[in-house]
């Protein structure tokens, strides 16, 4: 909790100063403060409670195949709250993409047998960010995602606030302090609790919820690979073939088939060149 306070805050007090210097700070309605806090309630604060919490309980294997059920739910709440549909070979796709994700992190060796409050913690993070999806999408059609994470992190550092206070003060505040995770604290605020909310931002007002979450699948076979590169970690069979699976579970997903009109538009056009 001490390492995602300290992300947060870092995170909100260098996107405020960016934003505000190239202009892309934008003045919140207090009629959206309410969405704001909402969004923020839902991610960082109760994904990060629901998967930390519930990694005591389950592993992360465990956690790893359930986190990857997020795809295979967004398009419930999608189409309720947006009316966004899949067609039936997007939604193949994410089927094939959850076989796959699930080949990349499963061991046979060990099985899946897990906690039952750490499977429903894990859930927890996955409605959480399901939630998240629904209200950012609502709050992209005024701001742009400088403001949106601005805030988001702000509100969320404040959120941790008080549990950090109860559960880890003491500790931390007597733990002496490390330039290594220091800096490593700094990318994770870079990297994890900026860049990569500002692209999903971006995803979610381009390309929806369904096929923005659709990526999270992906997220095993990045760790594999670099796991494979800068920790000499081995990759097998298994895992390859799932690799595999999950790329192609990605294109069906995303793919747009043209209606017929379409075609002989383009069939014609191509003629006449």
């Amino acid at each position: 909790m001490t390492v995602v306070l300290i992300r947060l805050s870092l995170s909100a007090a260098i996107m405020f100063v960016v934003s505000k210097v190239i202009g892309k700070l934008q003045a919140v309605k207090k009629s959206d403060l309410g969405l704001l806090i909402l969004l923020s309630f839902f991610e960082p604060f109760l994904y990060f409670m629901g998967e930390s919490f519930g990694l005591k309980y389950v592993s992360p294997t465990v956690a790893a195949v359930i986190v990857a059920t997020i795809p295979l739910f967004s398009p419930f709440a999608a189409w309720y709250f947006y009316k966004e549909k899949l067609s039936w070979t997007n939604f193949t796709g994410l089927l094939v993409s959850f076989f796959g994700c699930s080949l990349v992190v499963f061991d046979m060796s060990s099985g899946l047998s897990a906690s039952p409050l750490g499977i429903a913690l894990e859930f927890v993070a996955v409605l959480s960010t399901i939630g998240y999806a629904v209200v950012l999408k609502r709050m992209t059609t005024n701001y742009n995602g400088f403001t949106i994470i601005a805030y988001q992190n702000l509100f969320g550092a404040f959120m941790f606030l008080p549990f950090w206070g109860i559960f880890e003060a003491k500790e931390a505040l007597a733990t002496p302090f490390s330039a290594e995770a220091f800096a490593a604290i700094i990318k994770l605020a870079v990297f994890a609790s900026i860049l990569a909310f500002i692209f999903f931002t971006y995803s979610i007002r381009k390309i929806g919820i369904n096929k923005s979450n659709m990526f999270i699948n992906v997220i095993p076979v990045f760790v594999a690979i670099f796991s494979f590169f800068v920790l000499k970690e081995t990759i097998n069979s298994q895992k390859i073939t799932g690799i595999t699976v999950v790329i192609l579970g990605l294109f069906m997903a995303q793919f747009k088939r043209k209606k017929r009109w379409e075609w002989k538009l383009s069939s014609i056009t191509s003629a006449k060149s």
